[in-house]
């Protein structure tokens, strides 16, 4: 099951602009005619024939039509097209080799044909041999011409957001102390080494949501729920500091291996985590300084960016991956209305990209191995935490 799609992003669909949906208006009851149609009556009289005149017959071979003129292109168009050809065939078989791709052979073809199928060929290979295929785009500058292709992880508009008031109850949960162990272990290394946002910290977008939620309660007059939701905000500030100050301290990275090898699975559920920890500590030794936000777009990675209109257009990445504080509860079903009302303001979602020009020049490293296999652990360590009950 995946479980983090319990909590999608809203109406949001492919990243696109919520559209009105239109009211189509109700049909009335049909009237009913006032009387029976009637049919025209045939007359006994037949309609005078026509014909052309004689003469009418021959009239086209009197015709005279001027022969089309075929002009011959110029020397310099035929240079630039011979060029183009050259720029085209050069890139693909570059991009073919990094993708371990064969492309069909178009060159018998006549331009631009040729060029269209050959387009056509490979942007259906690399869609069917590689899952994070997004795109081929076929650049020209003023000196060459050459592909450019996307590579994009789909993140499937969901809120990856880690709950930790779970985590602290299974900290005190007698029989679940060692599973809760090893799922901190798992939570420091997205804490330290993944670069997950923390919702405690300032510079965090949950954390400015908690704020206004806060405001909104001390400004809202008294009712029911104001008190449960006072009390949530309170859980939420002091479990969430008490579970920081554990996940911050190194010692849970350095005992993480020596954890998962001595656990003992009591049940199903210890099973499910065990996993989930043995592949974190799997991607901590393959990728030991690798961030989750490693291949984000550049908006993502400089803090200094001051481009307020992408800002406004977009659903960055930290927004929707962060540890909150529960992901149940009345504070939560607000706290995720907000977001949503939000997030269907804007027109695209950002997610880990990565571009790669075959221009001739050395083609970018780097893969998306690691983001294919971080966001499943994220959406199987919420799924634990949401379904993890005291006894």
């Amino acid at each position: 099951m995946n479980y983090a799609t319990q909590h999608h992003i809203g109406s949001y669909q492919s990243a696109r602009t919520e559209t009105t949906t239109a009211v189509v208006p109700t049909i009335g009851r049909v009237r009913q005619l006032d009387a029976e149609t009637q049919r025209c009556k045939r007359g006994a009289q037949r309609q005078t024939e026509i014909r052309t005149y004689n003469d009418a017959t021959n009239g086209i071979l009197k015709c005279t039509f001027l022969p089309k003129l075929k002009t011959a292109p110029s020397v310099q168009v035929c240079k630039k097209t011979a060029k183009l050809e050259r720029d085209f065939y050069k890139s693909l078989s570059q991009l073919a080799e990094h993708y371990s791709i064969e492309p069909m052979q178009t060159q018998l073809y006549g331009y631009p044909y040729n060029m269209a199928l050959a387009m056509c060929d490979i942007e259906t290979k690399l869609k069917r041999t590689h899952k994070n295929w997004d795109s081929l785009r076929l650049v020209q500058d003023s000196n060459k011409t050459f592909f450019v292709n996307e590579e994009r992880y789909n993140t499937g508009t969901t809120l990856y957001y880690i709950p930790i008031v779970p985590l602290f109850k299974m900290l005190h949960d007698p029989k679940r102390k060692k599973t809760a162990q090893l799922l901190l272990s798992v939570c420091s290394y997205l804490y330290h080494i993944a670069d997950i946002p923390y919702y405690r910290q300032e510079n965090t977008y949950l954390y400015w949501m908690y704020e206004m939620m806060n405001d909104w309660v001390e400004q809202d007059d008294e009712t029911d729920e104001t008190e449960i939701c006072k009390s949530e905000l309170r859980q939420a500030e002091e479990v969430g500091d008490s579970i920081e100050q554990k996940l911050f301290n190194r010692i849970n990275l350095q005992v993480f291996e020596k954890r998962l090898n001595s656990f003992k699975s009591l049940d199903a559920f210890d099973q499910e985590c065990e996993k989930v920890a043995f592949d974190a500590f799997t991607l901590f030794t393959e990728y030991p300084t690798a961030g989750i936000f490693r291949n984000a777009p550049i908006s993502e990675q400089d803090p200094d960016n001051d481009n307020d209109d992408y800002d406004y257009e977009t659903i960055g990445m930290q927004k929707y991956i962060s540890f909150i504080a529960d992901t149940k509860g009345w504070l939560y079903e607000n706290l995720s209305d907000s977001i949503n009302n939000e997030f269907n303001e804007y027109g695209a979602m950002e997610e880990p990209t990565i571009c790669k020009h075959f221009d001739a020049s050395e083609i970018t490293a780097g893969s998306l191995d690691f983001e294919n296999r971080l966001f499943p652990l994220l959406n199987d360590l919420c799924g634990l935490l949401y379904e993890y009950k005291t006894e």
